[in-house]
């Protein structure tokens, strides 16, 4: 199970690819052959990677969907539309669909985020200004987290 960890600030090169850090690397360390897929985010402006086994874990509850309820199927649409594998070159450089930095307003400058078992890649001012959101993490963690009590504490 993947536990990724971290915040990494990168500049995408004049290809506009991005070297995975060293500190990502190390954590996927048996994920990088397999590949990833990119994709916008749902709720937020930036990108998510997705070790290849995590993305086949979201298709697969995703199979589960009828497709023949209306918002199920909607729900697909968008949320597979702009998914894109990529691989590491083998400088370990990663090229990111332009169509998706775009529509999320990634630059030249880039942070990126371990997220458990995804990687958010934010542009470096939408993550500053998703940070400066005010957000009462007291009630959130509360509502969130506080029906989970103490059963992993164990």
């Amino acid at each position: 199970m993947l536990n990724l960890l971290g915040e990494y600030d990168l500049r995408l090169d004049a290809k506009g690819r991005l070297t995975l850090p060293a500190g990502l690397r190390k954590q996927l360390d048996g994920e990088l052959q397999k590949g990833f897929v990119v994709n916008r985010d749902v709720f937020k402006p930036c990108l998510v990677l997705y070790p290849m086994a995590e993305w086949e874990q979201t298709q697969s509850m995703m199979r589960r969907l009828n497709r023949f309820v209306e918002k199920n199927l909607e729900f697909i649409r968008r949320f597979m539309n702009g998914a894109t594998p990529v691989e590491l070159d083998p400088s370990d450089r990663l090229l990111l669909p332009k169509t998706l930095m775009d529509h999320v307003g990634i630059g030249k400058d880039i942070k990126m985020i371990g997220m458990m078992d995804r990687v958010e890649i934010w542009s470096k001012e939408g993550h500053a200004g998703m940070l400066r959101e005010k957000v009462d993490l007291t009630a959130l963690a509360e509502d969130v987290m506080g029906s989970l009590g103490n059963a992993d504490a164990e």
